[in-house]
């Protein structure tokens, strides 16, 4: 990226007063020869592009505008589009310097074009430069508000930046308040040099500043975070009296960045599992190069503003052991047949959340609100001491990561199938004032899970003990459920995922939630894992949560298996009656012919085609059906050695599957023939992402898919009716964006971090969310993906508030048609979907049996509502209009 430097020069005689007389208009003369080669330049640029040479297409409209401004209006989208083709060519080359240089050429050519600023955005998004991306489209949507691109862009990138926790915490009055007293008695009580380390909004320094320190210095690595932190501390009368540095704090030296030594250390770089922010190794370098030694106990006489000291002061982290089957189906295999396939043969299938495991792409927790966890949780054990910390002893901080791993033994309470270890912890800001993330509390932080990972569902009953171990490796808190102590015998439950040891056999069960009650069971249970051994190599295959919980979907494969089969079945009885069917609708050419492989003499097969994303069985389960060819859209080696060996155990053909993306050559063609000759008897398409929003691009998608449809193929789904109503909850807003400034301690903060409030909330479980229902449920819109002719792109809906309340939300979710007679639904309790919801920038009044307009709108697979009060008299009282589709 080049910096953009204008220099301005004062030509001569501009000081003098021009005279008074006639002014004299000069007509520009003609230049032939630079018309001619404007013209011939022109022409090639056109011939290029015609013929896909995009690279010399753009050279030559370079050279054409940049000699003929006045052709810019005549030429810009073609201009774009050659921008685009050639920009895409090379990304795809790695040359990423060339191709920021071809956006800097076309920025000086349409400084103002929106769509090429948009564009170059995306480019730096997917290259991991957010913070460059978010200036493109916020730049963007101030040349165009209303640019649909750049919202949903701008919104995308606002999650990555400024995280919806950042609302969260600024939001409780509780945790501000209490760190604000810890900082004014450490300050009053004589540390009077202050570092923020991860300074976020500046709220910490801030605070410190207005409890009288001397010298306040704060650092935030987040490009994004850093300029908003200036503009917050400008913004409360602090600018120059608070040093802001846009860095690490590892990297922070003295008297380079910070004058002196410092007496304080105030951060609160801690995430669910506590040291997963890495406050470990920043403290240890704190202790080691910013702060001054600590308060020692031989000298007990020395000042404060000569010993260092750091708030928060410790930590104690505590641990449970739940049942909880919303967790275990995100985590592990808990059914022995999906849609009509039995799974045994699919091997060891996981999250990649797992403390056992040494592949460095696991992470050892994930995290969770527990209080609002679809379904609930049942503890198995008392909460247990897992860890104390003090980070104002640094040789403790140093010596964290080389402890020994020690066990503990937890007596086991509850009744239930062990499925996770639930972490919080107590932060002690010093002495006396302390805060807690546990599961109980109203907090901003949610509990570090650290799912079990046995191939068996493991019951567990009072009598037992659980033995943990728990250990720091890589700075990360790690617990490990290793073995169950019963009747003085020992059962180790790692031996299940310890690729080095011998493998227990990984049949699941086929009940995601198995009575407990069965005595017989358990014994079974204990015995396979105490005594059960293989020989044989371990078999595993990592699957992301959000593919296990859909392999755990048993109604939704059901529900496909049956769309399936009807369909093949009304195809087999239309051929019986007409013979061959021939192709109808638009011809597609194929890039690449089908590969030359055996297949079985006889009838022409149904070609089906799964363009699902990720890991999905779908197209097993279609050409399990007979006399079907069906092509994966899957990727990943793993995931295709996994449907093959399911496919060979349940007697599918090896020829009736194949793996459409080894075939095409271009990834971005998916959706193309089988075959010259052939059309697809079905496509499953991907509609809606795991979050609760329409993926992109899905319309274009589908009108392309109908092109590629043999006469009576079918699109699955065939249509989708998106559902919603009204609520009240204080909880959407709590998270959307700070309210006022009372939450914030008095500092002016909210106008500044609500620049990135999104008005849609997504991966909510409607069914646990705090809220007030203010209506039934209503249909607000419906996408028809085999009729063009059905779908518009506006509705008004009507909806009556059947109570009294604020309306603050509008959640939205949907049933998903895959025929006539057969749908699933993202709402309900076997669902792998999650929800999303609207939340509206002002709450709107209503009373019990007022009718609510709410204006639909639908945008490139996006969006928008907006809500009014119908009156009586027929005026509306209208509320603003908020966009729902960016992620």
């Amino acid at each position: 990226m080049h910096d953009c430097v204008i220099h301005i020069y004062r030509m001569p005689n501009t000081s003098t007063r021009p005279k008074r007389g006639r002014r004299n208009r000069r007509v520009p003369r003609e230049d032939p020869a630079r018309n001619e080669l404007v013209s011939r330049s022109l022409e090639s640029a056109q011939q290029c592009l015609f013929n896909q040479d995009y690279g010399t297409a753009f050279v030559h409209y370079l050279l054409v505008l940049n000699l003929a401004p006045v052709l810019k209006d005549f030429a810009s989208e073609s201009f774009r589009f050659t921008l685009f083709k050639w920009a895409d060519e090379l990304d795809s080359l790695g040359r990423i310097q060339d191709l920021f240089d071809c956006y800097e050429q076309a920025l000086e050519l349409f400084p103002t074009d929106e769509v090429i600023i948009n564009s170059m955005g995306e480019h730096l998004f997917r290259m991991g430069f957010r913070d460059e991306a978010a200036g493109h489209f916020h730049k963007a949507l101030k040349l165009k508000p209303d640019y649909p691109e750049a919202k949903e862009n701008f919104y995308r990138v606002a999650n990555w930046l400024v995280e919806r926790w950042h609302f969260l915490m600024l939001n409780d009055r509780r945790r501000n308040h209490k760190y604000q007293q810890a900082i004014q008695k450490a300050v009053e009580g004589g540390c009077n040099t202050v570092l923020d380390i991860g300074t976020g909004t500046g709220i910490l320094g801030m605070c410190a500043k207005k409890a009288g320190a001397s010298e306040v210095s704060a650092c935030e690595l987040s490009k994004t975070m850093y300029e908003l932190a200036c503009e917050v501390v400008t913004a409360n009368g602090m600018n120059g009296r608070i040093k802001i540095l846009h860095m690490k704090s590892l990297e922070m030296e003295v008297p380079k960045d910070i004058p002196k030594r410092v007496s304080l250390v105030v951060t609160e770089t801690v995430d669910a599992g506590l040291f997963g922010e890495g406050i470990i190794e920043s403290l240890i370098h704190a202790w080691n190069h910013l702060l001054l030694p600590p308060q020692s106990t031989q000298d007990p006489s020395r000042p404060p503003s000569q010993t260092g000291r750091v708030i928060p002061a410790g930590a104690t982290v505590f641990g449970m052991a739940v049942q909880c089957l919303e967790i275990r189906r995100h985590h592990r295999l808990c059914v022995s047949e999906v849609g009509g396939l039995a799974t045994a043969a699919a091997g060891e299938l996981h999250s990649p959340v797992s403390c056992s495991s040494e592949d460095d792409s696991t992470e050892p927790y994930t995290t969770e609100r527990l209080s609002r966890l679809p379904g609930g949780y049942t503890p198995l054990t008392e909460p247990f001491n897992a860890l104390d910390i003090d980070f104002n002893n640094v040789q403790e901080l140093e010596g964290l990561c080389s402890r020994e791993v020690s066990r503990v033994r937890l007596p086991v309470t509850g009744e239930g199938l062990l499925d996770a270890l639930a972490v919080w912890f107590q932060l002690h800001l010093d002495q006396e004032s302390s805060l807690s993330t546990g599961p109980k509390e109203d907090t901003c932080w949610e509990q570090a899970i650290y799912p079990v990972q046995t191939p068996h569902n493991f019951p567990l009953r009072p009598g037992d003990e659980l033995i943990v171990e728990i250990s720091c490796r890589d700075a990360y808190l790690r617990l490990c459920s290793v073995a169950v102590a019963r009747d003085g015998r020992e059962f180790c439950l790692d031996d299940c995922l310890d690729p080095d040891k011998p493998r227990n056999n990984p049949g699941p069960s086929g009940n995601p939630n198995p009575s407990l009650n069965a005595e017989a069971e358990l014994c079974s249970a204990l015995a396979c894992l105490g005594t059960e051994q293989s020989s044989g190599p371990r078999d595993y295959t990592m699957l992301e949560c959000a593919e296990m919980a859909l392999l755990n979907n048993q109604p939704y494969h059901d529900s496909f298996r049956r769309a399936l089969a009807k369909l093949i079945t009304n195809l087999k009885d239309a051929r019986s009656v007409q013979g061959p069917i021939q192709g109808q609708g638009l011809e597609v050419m194929p890039l690449t012919d089908p590969p030359s492989g055996p297949m079985d003499p006889g009838p022409d097969p149904f070609y089906v085609l799964d363009v699902s994303e990720g890991f999905s069985v779908l197209s097993l389960m279609a050409a399990s059906q007979g006399q079907v060819k069906a092509y994966s859209s899957v990727e990943k080696t793993q995931h295709q050695a996994v449907l093959r060996r399911l496919a060979r155990a349940n007697g599918v053909p090896e020829e009736a599957l194949e793996f459409w993306l080894n075939q095409v050559e271009d990834e971005q063609a998916v959706l193309q023939r089988p075959s010259r000759e052939k059309l697809w008897s079905a496509i499953i398409l991907d509609c809606v992402e795991t979050c609760g929003l329409v993926r992109q691009k899905l319309m274009e998608k589908a009108t392309l898919a109908r092109c590629l449809l043999e006469d009576g193929g079918q699109i699955f789904p065939e249509r989708i009716v998106v559902y919603g109503m009204l609520v009240e909850s204080d909880t959407l807003l709590l998270e959307s964006a700070v309210q006022g400034q009372e939450p914030t301690l008095g500092f002016n903060i909210a106008p500044f971090i609500n620049q990135f409030t999104v008005p849609v909330h997504v991966f909510l479980d409607l069914s646990t969310l705090q809220c007030r229902h203010l209506s039934d449920s209503v249909e607000l819109f419906i996408l028809d993906l085999m009729n063009t002719n059905a779908n518009y792109t506006n509705r008004d809906v009507k909806v009556q508030a059947s109570a009294s309340g604020r309306v603050t939300a509008v959640p939205f979710w949907y049933q998903i048609h895959l025929n006539e007679e057969i749908s699933v639904s993202t709402f309900n309790q076997d669902s792998h979907w999650k929800q999303a919801a609207v939340v509206l920038h002002q709450p709107l009044a209503v009373r019990e049996g007022d009718w609510v307009r709410l204006a639909v709108t639908l945008q490139k697979s996006s969006i928008s509502i907006s809500a009014s009060i119908e009156e009586e008299a027929g005026e509306t009282g209208t509320v603003d209009s908020v966009r729902e589709s960016a992620q």
